[in-house]
């Protein structure tokens, strides 16, 4: 039995659950993926996966197991990059879980400069409203915004999400500039879709700190479209105040209700317990110094 081979194998059912979607992924069939893992199995004399109708999910030992399988492939991932690359540069294919916000103008513009400096890695966004299971769904790095719910996951803070209202120039010339929260009634909003759910606004030094917006007009859970929309003067919007950075500097979009602004929203950079391959750890860096290169996005 190749000891590597079924280690790698065993980890991707593990985070698949399913021994054909494993075989998918890995380019084999299923029966060889069936094969290694009850050699492994043999080997141990322990039994590492429940098979239910459901999928298959780790035993206790096959959790304890598969906690200390990705230490070593990651161990000899490294291995292999300084050898082979000689002044250790690492490779490889990174999967990242990241919300809409981040991605396409604030992320993905600066990807060029990060491809040269590491041309041996492959990144893959899995851009979701929702938070991915990192391990059900083999995602090897989450950025989530928000406060984080209790879980297993190791977390490090890598930035905080400034929010602003805003709105295009033409917008405020037509229809004036709301100075507090209550007047918003009397707008037009573009708000932001959230799961099927309309995203509530948020406001800090008044009484009313949370306001459910109603768009008349438009609603959409796409930030690009948020941002598309307000400098076309169709409404004032509530959002990420990175996403509107550059058309505030140049004047085309203001802010408003500047008083009433909330407190940031942390950012983290989540990975399952265990050893991080570099190839994971160097992504997770340049997506921090994505944050940090814009000032409502850096770490407060």
């Amino acid at each position: 039995m190749d000891r590597i081979t079924a280690l790698q194998f065993f980890v991707r059912v593990v985070e698949s659950g399913s021994f054909s979607q494993a075989a998918r992924e890995l380019g084999v069939g299923q029966p060889a993926v069936s094969k290694q893992v009850a050699a492994l199995e043999r080997r141990l004399g322990a039994q590492l996966l429940n098979r239910t109708s459901r999928g298959q999910r780790p035993t206790s030992a096959g959790v304890d197991f598969y906690e200390a399988a990705i230490r070593l492939l990651s161990d000899l991932e490294d291995a292999e990059s300084r050898v082979t690359q000689g002044q250790g540069r690492p490779g490889g294919s990174v999967r990242v879980g990241v919300p809409p916000l981040l991605t396409s103008m604030m992320i993905v513009p600066k990807l060029p400069g990060f491809f040269k400096q590491f041309p041996d890695i492959s990144v893959e966004f899995v851009v979701s409203e929702r938070y991915a299971d990192l391990v059900q769904e083999g995602i090897d790095l989450a950025i989530r915004v928000g406060a984080l719910d209790s879980s297993g996951l190791v977390a490090r803070r890598i930035g905080s999400m400034q929010i602003a209202t805003v709105a295009s120039v033409e917008y405020l010339e037509t229809h004036g500039c709301p100075l507090h929260p209550s007047d918003l009634d009397r707008h037009e909003l573009v708000t932001n879709r959230y799961l099927g759910a309309t995203s509530d606004w948020l406001f800090k030094n008044c009484e009313q700190q949370t306001l459910s917006p109603t768009a008349r007009r438009l609603s959409c859970n796409s930030p690009a479209d948020i941002h598309a929309a307000v400098l076309a003067g169709i409404g004032i919007a509530q959002s990420a105040r990175g996403l509107f950075d550059p058309v505030l500097q140049s004047g085309k979009v203001v802010e408003v209700l500047a008083d009433f602004v909330p407190d940031p929203f942390p950012i983290h950079a989540l990975h399952a317990s265990g050893r991080v391959p570099r190839r994971v750890r160097v992504v997770s860096d340049f997506i921090e110094q994505c944050l940090e290169k814009q000032p409502s996005l850096r770490l407060m």
